[in-house]
């Protein structure tokens, strides 16, 4: 149970950390929201899911960024979280081929004053956004955690797996339990405005044609955010333990052989053409897509498709809401909260 358990979420006004902080705030954690409310999106939106948290008395928001030198260490000193959820990060593939100095910032110097504030203040487990972009080159479908990853595509991408070596050598010299996950297309209510989802519903209900990549020819493992928010609060209780040696770690098991580490996928296990996406919406909203069809942008990859098994194993859980689903529920939240 969460009931004495305090949990630092970084990035918690963001899509998934405002969604991920409600659920610990449901389970009785008492949660430090860390997030800058950057402009890289509508701040509006950010400060809207930010206020509906602080509705609920046990959360309490600091707005800086992560990568200010100190703030995580003295937060961490005086919070003494046991739980550390570590989901800010500057994101986007094509983003990170225009500004790459602000992931180098956010993702790159931010990851390491939180681990600088945890071997300081150790919390009991740590678990830290990666993405399914770290697989980069990789056409070996579906992704496993235990295959290299060592060609990624985009700047964005290579942050993000320096970050899971980064977190290997700080579980490895100080003992600090550390889960990395590894997110699959994440999309849902209170999503981001420059994820395809979004960006197509608005289009199409101002009439406007959308810029559909490589043709429409790109496979996605679509994972609906309630099903994420409960594959990493399972996770939160899986705190990885150092093994005696290599001979300790199960087959298909990306546990470190020299540290509290592992890598974990989270996605539907089910990919789905880009297509079929914007054939959902298309009924949510009963509008026909005007397509403008557009090669493939620097940077991105035709196709990604986990293998979730080990989140399986670890947490006896799989996501499974299906696109029309999760896109139908999408399309309501905008309706609603733009007043379309």
């Amino acid at each position: 149970m969460g009931e004495s358990r305090t949990a630092l979420v970084t990035g918690s006004a963001g899509f998934i950390g405002y969604h991920l902080v409600r659920r610990l705030l449901a389970d009785g954690f008492r949660v430090l929201g860390v997030d800058s409310l950057s402009d890289y999106y509508d701040p509006e939106l950010k400060r809207r899911r930010q206020a509906a948290l602080l509705q609920n008395a046990s959360f309490t928001a600091v707005n800086e960024p992560i990568e200010t030198p100190g703030l995580l260490a003295d937060l961490f000193g005086s919070e003494k979280p046991d739980i550390v959820v570590h989901l800010a990060a500057q994101a986007g593939v094509r983003y990170s081929i225009d500004n790459p100095r602000s992931y180098l910032d956010s993702n790159l110097v931010g990851t390491f004053e939180l681990l600088e504030a945890a071997r300081a203040h150790p919390p009991q487990h740590m678990l830290l956004a990666s993405t399914s972009s770290a697989y980069g080159a990789n056409t070996e479908m579906p992704y496993r955690e235990t295959m290299k990853a060592d060609h990624q595509m985009s700047f964005y991408a290579a942050t993000k797996k320096a970050t899971e070596a980064m977190a290997h050598s700080y579980a490895h010299l100080f003992d600090l339990p550390v889960t990395m996950f590894r997110f699959f297309t994440v999309y849902g209510p209170w999503g981001r405005p420059d994820m395809a989802l979004f960006k197509f519903t608005r289009a199409m209900l101002a009439g406007e044609t959308i810029d559909v990549y490589n043709h429409g020819e790109m496979m996605r493992d679509f994972t609906y955010v309630d099903d994420l928010v409960e594959a990493v609060r399972r996770l939160v209780d899986t705190a990885p333990i150092r093994p005696a040696g290599p001979d300790e770690v199960a087959p298909g098991d990306s546990l470190s052989p020299v540290a509290p580490w592992r890598v974990v996928n989270i996605g539907n296990s089910q990919p789905e053409q880009l297509g079929e996406m914007i054939a959902a919406i298309e009924d949510a909203l009963g509008i026909e897509a005007r397509r403008n069809l557009m090669p493939m942008q620097p940077g991105d990859v035709p196709a990604t498709w986990a293998d979730a098994e080990l989140l399986r194993s670890l947490t006896g859980y799989v996501p499974q809401t299906g696109i029309r689903e999760g896109v139908r529920r999408f399309v309501d939240w905008y309706r609603d909260y733009y007043e379309v």
